[in-house]
Parts: structure tokens; C-alpha cells; sequence
């Protein structure tokens, strides 16, 4: 069974980088109370997750083929911004869709970043995301 973090302090903006505060963004998402409408949004709110410590929603948003038993973040790394640099399906009416992004982060006084070109499936109806694409 799948470790529960418990739920951090929400942060006033959503780190997603959408513009708007966390309650009205990735907040919902988080906690379950709706589910994102597209792979974007999907992958959006993982990486708000990364940047929160929520490992439930990131484990819960994992396609069951691709998920790991348990999940421990590196409490060092510090998500800084993110980068959607393209999409391909994932809508409403898609039923998989591909999000390429650059995410940047901070570990002590270094920076980085990770490009990836995320997969995104439904199962049970709902998008999770399946792995990097090769």
C-alpha cells in the first residue's frame, strides 16, 4: 500500500505557473475533490505536487503499469519554475496526449533543470501519467 505524506502548507500562488493562487489551481486537484480536464493540467499539477511534497497525489496520478510501490521525494530539491514547451492531444476528447516541458530547480546553491516529454493515458476514465517518452 501506498505511504501518505501528510499534506503541506499550501502555498499562496500555484507553482504550476498558471497565475493564479494554489486554492483556485492545483489546490482541488490535490486534494481530490476534481480531477484535472487534460494531460496538461495533469502534468501541471504533478509538478505542483513535486513543489508541495505531495507524494499521495503524485502516486494516485501514476498509471497503474508504471507506478512505483512508494515514492520518497528529496526534501533538498526546491522547484523553481516550469516550462511547457508543447503539446499533443490530451484533451477532453483524447484518450492520450504527450506534455514536453522544462522543469528548474534549486539543490542548495546549484541550478538545474529536467526536460521531459511526459505520457499521459485515461484509466478509470481519468488522466495519469505513464512515463517519458523515448
Amino acid at each position: 500500500m501506498a505511504r501518505r505524506s501528510p499534506r503541506p502548507a499550501a502555498p499562496a500562488a500555484c507553482p504550476c505557473g498558471l497565475g493564479t493562487s494554489y486554492a483556485g489551481c492545483c489546490g482541488p486537484f490535490h486534494a481530490g475533490t476534481t480531477a484535472a480536464p487534460t494531460a496538461e493540467r495533469l502534468m501541471r499539477s504533478r509538478y505542483s505536487a513535486f513543489a508541495v511534497g505531495d507524494t499521495g497525489y503524485l502516486l494516485r496520478t501514476w498509471h497503474s503499469s508504471t507506478r512505483p510501490a512508494d515514492l520518497d521525494l528529496d526534501g533538498a530539491v526546491r522547484w523553481t519554475g516550469l516550462d511547457v514547451l508543447a503539446t499533443t492531444g490530451g484533451s477532453a476528447f483524447h484518450t492520450e496526449g504527450t506534455v514536453e516541458f522544462t522543469a528548474h530547480y534549486r539543490i542548495g546553491g546549484e541550478t538545474g533543470e529536467q526536460h521531459e516529454n511526459s505520457r499521459f493515458v485515461r484509466e478509470a476514465g481519468s488522466w495519469v501519467y505513464l512515463d517519458a517518452a523515448g
